[in-house]
């Protein structure tokens, strides 16, 4: 068995009984869609055609939400239908980051992702899904793409079928008849309040409060992002604002080719994960310092510089821990990653190397507070050797392993630069030698740290400054949603934080404040890495992705 969908845009009439007929039959609540209709008009005023899409999940052959998904909430069945199990679920939005087509959604009743199941209840059963069934112009086909004797597999068979995003290797199994450029690529035509007859109004940033968590979505302004994107519609002139629906400003299809109608979708991750990024760089930055270059340098490092450095990292790793817990939506759940862990995805090898290197550190944290109090007098300072080896790689892994996670991410172009993990250790040492001139101005370290500190901030600011400018954004990207988001971070929305906070801020105000005093020169560089990882992370989300 190999179930898919077939849907013949030249039959569907845009009646939005399929939308209908999904939400009552799975419940779905309101604000949020599994199954959704795309207008788009052509021509111009007065001779003017509208077509129709039907969008939702592709149930791919390759899913990427089933990969990264860390509690296997997300499966794939031997039919080839794409699954979702809402008691498994935690809620960490990264199947929502996975999906190139805006097809999961999070359930703002269960807190969990949801998404078109194929109404696999019913299929069991021997019967099709609620939208096929309530199709009056039959425009959506269902069932066994490997049997030749089904219609849809006969319907496939003889005429020209497209798929979306063909280039993300997802093997969708949603086929289209009449699927037009204009329709089926989410950034084809610019979108502005004007162009939209109706919008659905959902607030672009998920929530009032930048927390990540639903609440109510604010009145209509008629506002767009940098992208294009409609932020809320905007009302008719002396009619009131604000609703879920709203008819759009100017005389309809004004140009060539226009959307007319779409779903709009929330930003997944916000502030925590920026945040957590900055954190656990700090957390493992400074100890590969002491730990690496350290000996390198052939400093010997006394106890007291020892002990405040790894309390410092032991704090900072508790606080990624908060923040990662915290921007879960079932954060009551998150021991999951580690009792049924699927271990393909980042989260899971990610939440693993956090646990070793929080462990190790805290051996290191035990040791040094016990010498320093003299709770203990270990034989010999090669005690530190055979807690902190060990715990390189885990440092290393912690600072790095979110590029990876975000290479899962394949929904957002420009997290998957092959640049990321490089970069993110640069930024870990960068950020950990800024605390640590922050921390030296409030402990005060021997001479010969604090001189292997402000040699290591130098050039690992000098190094980020390079990479983020020659490598990430220097070079061109390789696909349209990567070159979009890197505009919209240095010539769009981003732009004044990037350049201001970041770049001049954050590297080069630093580099020529000559350490004096040095502790605001590492302040500055942990505010601009906030603010680049803020553009970094927020952008990719907010183009289109349907």
């Amino acid at each position: 068995m190999n179930y898919g969908f077939l849907i013949n845009n030249d039959a569907c009439i845009g009646c939005h009984a399929c939308s209908t007929a999904c939400k009552s039959e799975n419940e779905v609540p309101l604000g949020v869609q599994r199954t959704w209709v795309k207008s788009v008009e052509t021509g111009q005023y007065p001779n003017v055609t509208r077509s129709f899409q039907v969008t939702r999940c592709n149930h791919c052959a390759n899913p990427p939400c089933v990969r990264i998904c860390p509690v296997t909430a997300m499966y794939q069945r031997e039919d080839g239908i794409v699954e979702f199990d809402p008691d498994v679920c935690i809620g960490c939005k990264a199947c929502m980051q996975a999906c190139p087509y805006d097809a999961i959604y999070i359930d703002p009743e269960s807190g969990t992702a949801a998404k078109c199941h194929y109404c696999a209840h019913k299929v069991d059963l021997g019967l099709e899904p609620a939208c096929v069934v309530v199709c009056p112009e039959h425009a959506i086909l269902a069932g066994d793409l490997d049997d030749p004797t089904t219609e849809i597999a006969q319907t496939v068979a003889k005429n020209k079928v497209t798929v979306r995003k063909p280039e993300q290797g997802t093997a969708p199994k949603l086929y289209y008849i009449g699927g037009e450029d204009v329709a089926m690529h989410p950034t084809a035509t610019e979108r502005t309040p004007e162009t939209f007859a109706w919008a659905d109004v959902l607030p672009l940033h998920g929530d009032a409060g930048g927390d990540g968590h639903a609440s109510k979505p604010p009145k209509a302004s008629g506002r767009t992002s940098d992208s294009g994107t409609p932020l809320r519609a905007s009302g008719l002139q002396g009619d009131p604002v604000g609703g879920p629906i709203q008819i759009g400003e100017g005389r309809m299809a004004e140009q060539m080719t226009q959307v007319v109608w779409n779903a709009q979708h929330k930003v997944p991750w916000h502030w925590p994960v920026p945040a957590y990024l900055v954190t656990k760089g700090i957390a493992a930055g400074l100890f590969l310092i002491l730990s690496l270059l350290g000996p390198i340098a052939g400093i010997t490092i006394e106890g007291a510089d020892m002990l405040a450095a790894s309390s410092a990292s032991l704090f900072f790793l508790l606080v990624t821990t908060a923040l990662l817990v915290y921007d879960l939506e079932r954060p009551e759940r998150f021991l999951r990653i580690v009792l049924r862990p699927q271990f393909k995805s980042w989260l899971v090898r990610g939440a693993y190397l956090l646990i070793g290197f929080s462990g190790l550190i805290s051996l290191w944290w035990a040791g040094e507070l016990a010498t320093t109090l003299g709770w203990y007098t270990f034989d010999s300072p090669d005690w530190r050797i055979w807690v902190m080896i060990p715990a390189i790689p885990f440092g290393i892994g912690t600072a790095i392993y979110t590029a990876f996670l975000f290479g899962q991410a394949e929904g957002r172009d420009l997290w998957q630069s092959p640049l990321l993990p490089i970069h993110m250790l640069i930024q870990s040492i960068m950020g950990g030698s800024a605390f640590l001139l922050i921390l030296d101005a409030v402990v005060g370290f021997h001479v010969s740290v604090a001189a292997l500190v402000q040699t290591t901030f130098l050039v690992s600011v000098g190094l980020d400054l390079a990479v983020t400018l020659l490598g990430e954004f220097g070079m061109p990207h390789a696909s349209e949603q990567a070159a979009r988001a890197a505009h919209m971070i240095t010539k769009g929305r981003y732009a004044r934080s990037f350049w201001l906070v970041a770049i001049v801020m954050g590297h080069i105000v630093p580099l020529f404040m000559g350490f004096y005093p040095a502790w605001i020169a590492g302040v500055l560089v942990l505010v601009g890495l906030y603010a680049f990882e803020h553009a970094y992370v927020t952008a990719p989300q907010e183009l289109p992705n349907s």
